[in-house]
């Protein structure tokens, strides 16, 4: 990680009050949508069909290493007939290639051939090849001559190349040289595609894996210079866009700065295969994204609940970053990325500070502002519900996995922090937060204000949160503060604290408190004043996207026009 400046205090947290602001629009433009829909149907097109013809390689100048090990359980499920991506299972056997009926999760995972890196965890060549070329055959059968978006799209072209490349010998240790040409030739075709077609990938982690696709392209396919120097235009100007000056993604989402770790990992083994130095635009975003990932990691090593991200396991999270190259400690203060990480003891709190990602950005993001998560050791007690990250789970339910209630923060009369519309996008809401952190011998204290509720019902959420030195108390205080021209009489606010699974919770006499005791024996206090404290039911989202049941402390009440104060406190008691 990079030495503090002069002017930086050598922790990395900066003092003071910061406004971060949602600037730019919430999605895309007509005419931008438009020119989408042009873009894809020109890809049906015999003039597009032509740009694909050239030569195709007799081979690759060689095979780089995938730096990020499989997992050998799911290649062992994958030699036994099923591909198996977060809890959702496919036969390989009846395997339809051009049907729709996947999930979007396991038709990406299928599509780009990122299943390849299990199948080697698990097999050797002799033993995963078969497997591998039989789902080969079927894909070359199916898409390789003809150009569909479920196939084609370039953010799954510039993954598809990294692993075909990474995991040659699977694909193409073949005596078939006709099934053998039919490989090199779809591979050449797709980056051709690629060529023309990265540039104009969505922004974010899709456009700078197209482009990364091309980089291996110029690497691996021979005559490639011109496109290797094009596309590493290209992956530059695609980062300057996604990526804040603090490391952290643009779409918010921890799980896609997790990939964009790995993606760019496996760049730089290509680099490394080709006896090449990284590029310092390259280089400079793999420094700064580590710690900013590490920053949103809990106390078991896992990956904290946020914008459309799950409990990624800390195994994954290892051997992203032993991949990467990069020695970091986590990021404490992401000012631009938005999220705040408090660790005192063995207690560690992760906060969103920040508003949700534009709409053009991200799908699937999250009224989430001002919730935190919170783990004792390697036991998480406090935490959001999570995403759907799997199939099986109805609309609604995954639609509500997405609101302000599903996230451990105060809400205001039942109602999103920012909108979530019908179709998914995100509308009016937070688009300002006021952020003051101090770091004290005695505690860690983070200040927040967000002001999504100030249009609708007159008031500011400020949310303080102090961590003792020895982390064993966490207090909070979450205050409705008179803001803007709307006032009613009174609005009812829940503040609302989900709980891992497996806690057992023993309510006071007095109903203002309840004792937490987790699965490893600890005991935690809580209690509160301001509201009615209730036990209701909730729900959490495993890595696979398994729902588990659990439960919810709840503080309610009733807002006045003058602003309400509701004080809690979490103290550690054995």
């Amino acid at each position: 990680m990079n030495a503090a400046g002069p002017n930086e205090p050598a922790d990395g947290i900066e003092p003071g009050k910061r406004l971060i602001r949602l600037e730019g629009d919430k999605g895309l433009s007509l005419t931008e949508r438009l020119a989408q829909r042009f873009h894809r149907f020109a890809w049906r097109t015999p003039f597009h069909a032509l740009r694909l013809r050239g030569r195709h390689p007799l081979k690759l100048l060689g095979v780089p290493k995938d730096p990020i090990p499989g997992d050998e359980q799911i290649g062992r499920q994958i030699l036994a007939g099923q591909i198996v991506h977060r809890g959702e299972a496919l036969d390989i056997t009846t395997l339809d290639l051009s049907g729709t009926t996947l999930s979007p999760a396991l038709a990406d995972h299928l599509q780009s051939f990122a299943w390849l890196r299990d199948l080697a965890a698990a097999a050797s060549y002799k033993e995963g090849a078969p497997v591998a070329e039989a789902v080969m055959r079927k894909w070359l059968s199916a898409h390789a001559r003809q150009v569909t978006e479920a196939a084609w799209r370039p953010d799954l072209w510039g993954r598809r190349i990294l692993f075909w490349t990474a995991h040659a010998p699977l694909i193409l240790s073949s005596g078939d040289l006709v099934y053998r040409s039919a490989v090199l030739n779809a591979l050449a075709r797709g980056a051709r595609h690629l060529d023309r077609s990265a540039d104009k990938a969505p922004q974010g982690l899709p456009r700078i894996a197209a482009w990364a696709g091309t980089i291996a392209a110029g690497l691996l396919i021979p005559n490639g210079d011109m496109r290797l120097a094009m596309a590493e235009e290209g992956i530059a100007r695609a980062l300057a866009l996604s990526l804040y000056e603090d490391g952290g993604l643009a779409n918010r989402s921890p799980l896609g700065q997790l990939e964009l770790i790995e993606l760019l990992a496996q760049l730089r083994a290509v680099y490394d295969m080709a006896g090449r130095d990284l590029p310092d635009v390259l280089a400079r975003a793999l420094a700064t994204a580590v710690p900013a990932l590490l920053g949103v990691a809990l106390g078991d090593g896992s990956l904290s609940s946020w914008q459309g991200s799950g409990p990624v396991p800390g195994a994954r999270i290892e051997a992203a970053v032993a991949a990467s190259g990069i020695r970091a400690r986590p990021l404490r203060q992401a000012r631009d990325w938005g999220y705040q990480s408090l660790s005192r003891g063995q207690t560690r709190l992760v906060l969103d500070a920040a508003p949700p990602p534009v709409t053009r950005l991200a799908t699937g993001g999250c009224a989430s502002t001002l919730a935190f998560e919170l783990s004792d050791g390697p036991h998480r007690l406090i935490v959001n519900c999570g995403t759907p990250a799997g199939a099986g789970l109805p609309p609604e339910f995954a639609a509500a996995l997405r609101t302000t209630a599903a996230h451990s923060t105060l809400i205001v009369a039942d109602s999103n922090s920012t909108a979530i519309h019908p179709d998914g996008s995100l509308g009016r809401g937070v688009a300002q937060v006021e952020l003051d952190r101090k770091e004290l011998e005695s505690a860690s204290r983070i200040e927040a204000a967000h002001d999504g509720y100030v249009r609708r019902y007159g008031f500011l959420h400020r949310r303080t949160l102090t961590l003792s030195a020895d982390g064993r108390e966490l207090a909070g205080e979450d205050l409705l503060l008179p803001a803007g021209r709307r006032r009613k009489p009174s609005t009812g606010f829940a503040v609302r604290f989900h709980l891992a699974p497996g806690i057992a919770i023993s309510e006071t006499q007095d109903g203002l408190g309840a004792l937490l005791r987790l699965a490893h024996g600890a005991f935690w206090q809580f209690r509160c004043r301001g509201g009615t404290l209730a036990i209701e039911d909730s729900v959490w989202i495993d890595a696979t996207g398994r729902p588990h049941p659990t439960s919810q402390l709840v503080i309610s009440g009733e807002a006045v026009a003058g602003g309400t104060t509701i004080n809690w406190l979490l103290r550690r008691a054995a």
